[in-house]
């Protein structure tokens, strides 16, 4: 069963991902590094004849993976015990007045001190509700580790705006296996991937794949605003995947599943994960605040590309011509001008006569999301900006104090 309004037919299908088709509780949701020197690794028994298998996977835990190939057994082997399934138990969202409703997805143990990294709809109500309303917090989370054993995790918080969900669990429960972290920004299109997760409540279960493309812009399932350097894939990625890690060949993580885009909400479509850089941006403001901010400048943008410049008189080849400007926005305070006349050029609608972003801090701007991506992932509420515009001809700096983002884009004209 699913919560009512989550599915949509050609839809993002997140909700799905965690969803608990297995459980009958009444609510489910969403859900090598090369050798150069040709060394050939050997594994050599202790004196004994055996490693004691708790204390391999201990060894193992955190190390990149070694090897001349993508080993999608080594990295399962290696990995899997700090992949968990996430049960959320949610007391008053049953379909019944006398039971309550669950989600299940998965998550992973990032740390020794028990932090578990999943999504946020996987541990709130966050994606059945409008943006603007807060989601709701499950009322009791237990995590199930690989040998079946089931403890209980407190929620740290969570951030609706890159779905990111952050768990605790007390290492004394039960041993803990972390899973180390890589960098997402280093991934190349074509590189194979290792997904782990529950999909259907079948936990501990792998598919592979590879990186279809990069720095995807995709709605978001949990808020108004857009994700726009999500990771797709073509591993397969169903409900209960929500919230799991997708590893490259070292074993390392590099994104969290998240979303599928399907016309039956099953692993036909294309999948896609949040890009572990910015989870991580996320859990480090959970763990010290338990609240996540992000900037906010208050605009919206249209990408210039060659042609649309040349054909419509932009003063530059490439850049964000800005659109619109929130009133009394932190972009209106400082003097920022969105266009006055629609144009139309080879299917792209855009207003020009507003002024044109070429940099940010000196860094060049080429897309509208590349916008999105300096304020949001470098910047903070109440840090200052400067912007290189084109207004015109003339180039100008224009200096913004950023503001913290509203919990939905405001309505524009």
């Amino acid at each position: 069963m699913t919560r009512p309004g989550v599915i949509a037919v050609v839809a993002v299908v997140a909700a799905l991902l965690g969803g608990a088709g297995a459980l009958a509780l009444g609510k489910a949701v969403g859900w090598v590094d090369d050798d150069a020197g040709g060394t050939e690794t050997v594994l050599v028994p202790a004196a004994d004849g055996a490693t004691p298998a708790a204390a391999q996977v201990e060894e193992d835990a955190e190390r990149p993976l070694l090897g001349n190939g993508f080993d999608p057994s080594e990295i399962y082997r290696k990995r899997a015990a700090g992949v968990v399934t996430i049960l959320a138990l949610f007391d008053d969202h049953g379909a019944a007045a006398d039971r309550g409703s669950a989600a299940q997805g998965s998550g992973f143990v990032v740390s020794d001190e028990g932090y578990v990294l999943t999504n946020s709809h996987v541990i709130t109500t966050a994606g059945e509700t409008a943006p603007a309303e807060a989601p709701e917090a499950a009322d009791t989370i237990y995590v199930q580790y690989r040998d079946g054993e089931r403890v209980p995790a407190e929620i740290v918080g969570w951030d609706v705006y890159d779905d990111v969900g952050l768990l605790k669990v007390d290492p004394a429960d039960h041993p803990i296996s972390p899973v180390p972290l890589g960098d997402s920004a280093k991934i190349v299109v074509g590189e194979p991937v290792a997904a782990i997760g529950s999909p259907f409540g079948q936990a501990s279960s792998l598919s592979v794949g590879v990186v279809s493309a990069t720095e995807r812009s995709i709605s978001s399932l949990t808020s108004g605003y857009k994700l726009v350097d999500a990771i797709q894939t073509d591993a397969p990625i169903n409900r209960g995947n929500s919230g799991g890690p997708m590893f490259d060949g070292r074993g390392e993580v590099i994104g969290i599943n998240a979303q599928i885009r399907s016309e039956s909400g099953t692993a036909e479509g294309v999948g896609f994960a949040i890009p572990i850089n910015t989870a991580r941006r996320s859990m480090e403001q959970l763990i010290q605040s338990g609240r996540v901010r992000y900037a906010w400048l208050g605009i919206t943008t249209q990408t210039v590309t060659p042609r649309l410049a040349d054909e419509l008189g932009f003063g530059a080849e490439q850049g964000a011509a800005i659109q619109e400007v929130v009133e009394e926005s932190p972009a209106a305070q400082a003097g920022l001008r969105g266009g006055s006349r629609e144009r139309e050029f080879e299917g792209v609608e855009i207003q020009t006569g507003g002024d044109l972003i070429v940099a940010i801090d000196g860094v060049e701007v080429e897309t509208a999301e590349d916008v999105v991506r300096a304020v949001t992932q470098r910047l903070l509420p109440g840090q200052s900006v400067e912007l290189s515009i084109l207004r015109g001809n003339l180039r100008q700096t224009v200096t913004v104090v950023l503001g913290e983002r509203p919990s939905t884009p405001p309505r524009l004209n």
